[in-house]
């Protein structure tokens, strides 16, 4: 910094790509700080340092900073500076301050905005052309290099040619000619290929630059297989190097190029010679449409899934005493990489008993591991990756006796997320109109939780996908049949215990009338929800309703594929109450 005339550094938690998770090669920010949360920004001064993340990792970063130097600051807390107020205000004696951060892993958006903020704190200038890293962590992992492999026609549900036909109609709709996109879900989408570059999303890193007549695919060559390289001619595409992107930007021969600032870097958002159209990409709105062959993979790694969690869950009532969080972990996964078409996690599994359940993505640790006992309630959010679909389930299991007030706080979270399961709503109606569902009842008591209520989920994509979601915050996206989107209401009391219950849905249509078309959601996850910590004199009558609605659905359909002993168990576990 001394070197260069900065005054301070960011490095924040994403990739040129803007991907929630990255490869290790672009985990600076954990690299600098010690805090491995999957969001999350480090800024350094001469003096000082601190990390901003959100309210998922506030208990776990307190953790994971202790005796770093750097303070945390929680995001959306009132008194917390922004990153721009916080240089502002460690900067006021400096200079000509200088503050710098690699414009490869900004998108333009959030560049152009942190410009503007620094300017307004007494005119800080923003430098986007040096990675610091590069010389500093000298054992700096190498760009990943798995090979990519091709996501069959029967479960993709669309060729990649007709994916990219509706993308150049699309482009032509708001009046460009082509368009560079960076995202790596939406590339893995578009080709119908898929990889392993990304822990627990089957993703590789690359970019794809359309135009009104070509293709070309920027990634390492290395990665593509002689069938791949194949499959890429014979549908049009060209291959390039990863690091000729640039290059092929500024090759560019169309009129114009659209490229979304939210998705694009700030640097190659510099780099084409033609102009440049900003919008918004139209592939995350093709992507979260779900086809019929899309769906049908749901419902059948659902099965599989459901049929992991139902032997795991079995196996858990009789090993409770001297297992860990970490052993049950590893017998999770265990059991589902025993289903067909497993491939992977689709995140790493959040196993935490007591008050670890209070740490929204807590994930055990060596060092923080603890034994369970019979007494208590563990959380456990997890998930896999099938090639035929994404799973995301959380469910909150009474381990033994619980106390009343543990019992009362399962029930508002279960009628929350019934609530919000059994709505009907009007085609076009955003999730943040429907999330005050899961929230009513625990709201009345002055009880609240600050992550979303709801994502959509990937077909064998991310775990994580948007534009909609249910959630506190203004999210416009409207919401559509086809849709898959989590239902995950919780609430986590510090050093006493969490609790949270999943289920991945899909929105499907619910009826017509005279005014309009109606949607409602429809239960993908095939998964026991512990009944054993119900205060049932809480529920309603629908809600009771629901619930032993959805639990015979899960018999009918497990059933069939487990033996007669875990039948049982399930019969029992699915009784109507």
């Amino acid at each position: 910094m001394q070197r260069e005339h900065l005054s301070a550094f960011i490095f924040p938690s994403t990739d040129p790509h803007q991907s929630e998770y990255v490869a290790d090669h672009w985990k600076g920010r954990e690299w600098i700080s010690g805090f491995n949360g999957s969001a999350g920004t480090a800024v350094v001064t001469m003096t000082s340092a601190a990390l901003w993340t959100d309210s998922r990792y506030f208990l776990a970063a307190e953790e994971q900073l202790k005796g770093t130097g750097f303070q945390l600051m929680k995001l959306k807390i009132e008194g917390t500076p922004t990153i721009a107020e916080w240089l502002g205000q460690q900067l006021s004696t400096t200079q000509s301050p200088e503050v710098g951060i690699d414009g490869m892993l900004c998108s333009a958006s959030e560049a152009e905005q942190l410009i503007q903020e620094l300017r307004h704190q007494g005119g800080i200038t923003l430098r986007t052309n040096l990675d610091p890293l590069r010389q500093l962590w000298r054992d700096r992992p190498a760009l990943p290099d798995t090979p990519i492999e091709i996501q069959p026609l029967e479960l993709a549900g669309e060729p990649c040619s007709s994916k990219i036909q509706r993308i150049r109609k699309a482009l032509r709709q708001q009046h460009a000619d082509g368009m560079l996109v960076s995202a790596l879900d939406d590339i893995a989408w578009t080709l119908n290929l898929r990889g392993q570059d990304v822990h627990c999303t089957p993703v590789f890193v690359g970019y794809l630059l359309i135009s009104s007549t070509n293709v070309t695919l920027f990634t390492d060559q290395k990665k593509v297989t002689p069938e791949v390289r194949q499959y890429l001619s014979d549908n049009h595409i060209g291959i390039d190097d990863y690091q000729n992107v640039a290059k092929g930007l500024k090759e560019y021969f169309e009129q114009n190029i659209l490229m979304d600032p939210a998705e694009t870097s700030f640097t190659l958002m510099k780099a084409p010679a033609r102009d440049i159209v900003r919008g918004t990409s139209p592939i995350p709105a093709m992507k979260i449409m779900k086809n019929e062959a899309e769906i049908r993979g749901y419902h059948d790694a659902m099965t599989r899934d459901g049929v992991a969690m139902v032997r795991f869950l079995m196996w858990l009532e009789q090993h409770t005493e001297g297992e860990t969080e970490i052993s049950i972990d590893r017998k999770l996964t265990e059991l589902r990489a025993q289903q067909p078409r497993y491939r992977d996690l689709s995140f790493d599994t959040i196993a935490g008993y007591e008050a670890h359940g209070a740490i929204v993505h807590y994930e055990a640790t060596p060092e923080t591991d603890i034994p369970l006992h019979a007494r208590g309630l563990l959380l456990l959010d997890s998930g896999a990756q099938y090639q035929d679909g994404t799973t995301d389930i959380t469910r909150t299991i009474a381990l033994g006796p619980i106390t009343d007030e543990q019992r009362h706080i399962y029930t508002l979270v279960l009628k929350g997320h019934i609530q919000l399961a059994r709505a009907v709503f009007p085609e076009g109606t955003a999730g943040t109109q429907l999330d005050v569902l899961a929230r009513q009842f625990m709201w009345r008591e002055g009880i609240n939780y600050l992550h979303g209520t709801g994502h959509g989920v990937g077909s064998y994509l991310s775990v994580h996908e948007g534009p909609h979601q249910f959630r506190m915050e203004w999210k416009p996206q409207p919401l559509l049949p086809g849709m898959t989107v989590t239902d995950e209401p919780g609430i986590y009391l510090p050093g006493r215990f969490g609790v949270r219950i999943e289920n991945t849905m899909l929105i499907v249509p619910a009826m017509e009338s005279e005014f309009g078309r109606y949607l409602q959601l429809e239960p993908l996850t095939l998964c026991p929800i512990d009944t054993k910590p119900i205060d049932t004199t809480m529920l309603s009558t629908d809600e009771r309703q629901w619930l032993n609605d959805y639990h015979a659905m899960v018999f009918e359909r497990l059933s069939p594929h487990l033996t007669d002993e875990e039948q049982q168990w399930l019969r029992q576990a699915t009784a109507a109450i």
